[in-house]
């Protein structure tokens, strides 16, 4: 189980929190002194709030002697079937059945007086607390209290676990995941700049294509390039379709009337041009294969219906011959979620022809994986990909999906941090991403306020460290888990120095 595997990883890998927990006698630790006082859960309440797609999700607000705190869920378009349960009033007329009520009112009737009574310390017991709501859902794929449920207050207590410690939240969860201290790893951001599938309104099958500053030096820069070359893209789409062309679909990225791949990356080519960036910045796919999957086959023309139906070695060719010929560094969800066969055959003939040095992208299991140490597992053992998407909602705690990463990680792949395309303000996912030193994320393009906000974090935690005067790498060329570590050798690329 995942919380097993995670108690057995901490064993081995976990820090003291503080150095001043101990004290050192001739260079022994003598006995261990509590610095502060437990901090305890004293109220939890839950309401039901809306989503970027005005699409009800749940809000948790919890409180302990340090304050209060919140937790935002998030919510998917395109979502595994192996995903834990996101719980929706199916049965109600409001917002169209999709309302939380029964979820706000499981975290208000269920989980907060059970919570409470148990006494837990947010700062010491943010797994326990994690296994307690598992446990107290009792079934697999939290389908009795509901993921979107157990996410919110897993959230909340995490921010509360920080303050508790007296620490950022990115460093609270670097000691949950057992990462050594080490300096800081500031992300790459994927900006997912032009949108496709269930995420626009446009004919293109693939839902998402992003551009990766690589070559920048700084977050703060990183944002920078990317937000010039999302304003060259909008101009290089009214030139050639009109401003009508350029309306944005659910993550920030431009819908134009576009059904193939190559033509949206043309675009970037182009935009990335005219931004000055050629070569400093890299295109990124999430094709979202799952979607568009019927039958054996790959209908790239379910919205188009044009488009032809190709077969699992007719859509691999076409991945290959975009890798060729665009600067295309990660591919994620390339095949439907149980194609197991043509991804391992896909990773295999990668394997042939990569030389360590970005020859082939990081191939990124979403649907696939789920955030989830078994599927993450099965994946490993059918050698399907070699990298991680990992998005919180999908597995409802934050310790199993800390599970996930740290899996991902001993088996050296590349842990890829997402928003979903149903997003909301809360800003959770910046702070994961710094403190597990994932190297990468994707929220959306550098438009909308709810993805504007994770990247604004991400730049004030950058401010943050330079002021604490601690060591700080921008990730850079070196995002990739798999292919090594950062230039400088004192840093480990990943929680464990792989």
């Amino acid at each position: 189980m995942p919380f097993a595997d995670l108690d057995q990883d901490i064993k081995t890998h976990t820090p003291p929190r503080f150095i001043e927990d101990y004290l050192f006698l001739d260079d022994k630790i003598q006995i261990t002194v509590p610095l502060t006082m437990p901090s305890y859960i004293t109220s939890i309440t839950a309401a039901q709030r809306l989503d970027s797609r005005g699409n009800p999700t749940v809000q948790v607000t919890l409180t302990t002697d340090r304050g209060t705190f919140r937790g935002l869920v998030p919510s998917g378009a395109s979502t595994g079937i192996h995903e834990a349960l996101e719980l929706r009033d199916t049965e109600s007329s409001a917002y169209g059945g999709k309302g939380v009520l029964q979820a706000v009112l499981n975290v208000t009737s269920t989980i907060a007086p059970a919570l409470i009574a148990k006494r837990f310390n947010v700062e010491t017991q943010q797994r326990e607390i994690d296994r307690f709501l598992c446990e107290l859902d009792g079934t697999k794929g939290k389908k009795r209290l509901g993921a979107n449920a157990i996410l919110g207050v897993s959230m909340a207590c995490a921010r509360a676990g920080a303050a508790a410690a007296g620490i950022p939240l990115y460093e609270f969860l670097r000691h949950e995941a057992g990462a050594p201290k080490a300096p800081y790893v500031l992300p790459v951001p994927f900006f997912n700049v032009l949108n496709g599938g269930v995420h626009s309104g446009n004919t293109m099958a693939f839902q998402e294509i992003m551009i990766a500053p690589i070559g920048a030096s700084s977050i703060t820069e990183a944002v920078r390039m990317g937000a010039e070359t999302y304003q060259q893209l909008k101009k290089v789409i009214t030139k050639k379709f009109g401003a009508s062309a350029t309306s944005i679909g659910d993550e920030g990225g431009f819908a134009p009337p576009i059904s193939q791949p190559h033509e949206a990356l043309d675009l970037l080519v182009e935009a990335v041009a005219a931004a000055g960036y050629t070569g400093k910045i890299k295109f990124a796919m999430d094709p979202a294969s799952s979607e568009f999957f019927q039958d054996g086959q790959y209908n790239l023309g379910l919205k188009d219906k044009k488009s032809p139906k190709l077969t699992p070695a007719e859509l691999s060719s076409l991945y290959r011959e975009l890798i060729k010929k665009y600067p295309i560094v990660l591919l994620e969800d390339p095949f439907a979620e149980d194609d197991w066969e043509t991804w391992s055959k896909f990773m295999a003939k990668d394997r042939e022809v990569d030389d360590g040095e970005l020859a082939m992208p990081e191939i990124v299991g979403d649907d696939l994986t789920v955030t989830n140490v078994e599927r993450v597992k099965e994946a490993k053992e059918k050698e399907a990909c070699n990298g991680l998407l990992l998005k919180i909602n999908q597995i409802g705690t934050i310790s199993e999906a800390i599970a996930a990463a740290n899996q991902a990680f001993s088996y050296g792949w590349g842990v890829f941090v997402s928003h979903r395309s149903g997003e909301t303000t809360d800003d959770f996912i910046a702070d994961l991403t710094v403190g597990l030193r994932t190297g990468h994320l994707k929220t959306g393009a550098p438009a909308r306020g709810e993805r504007v906000v994770k990247y604004n974090r991400l730049m004030d935690i950058e401010d943050e460290i330079r002021a604490s005067g601690e060591e700080m790498k921008y990730a850079g060329k070196e995002f990739r888990t798999a292919h090594g570590r950062m230039v400088d050798p004192k840093i480990p690329f990943n929680v464990y120095g792989y």
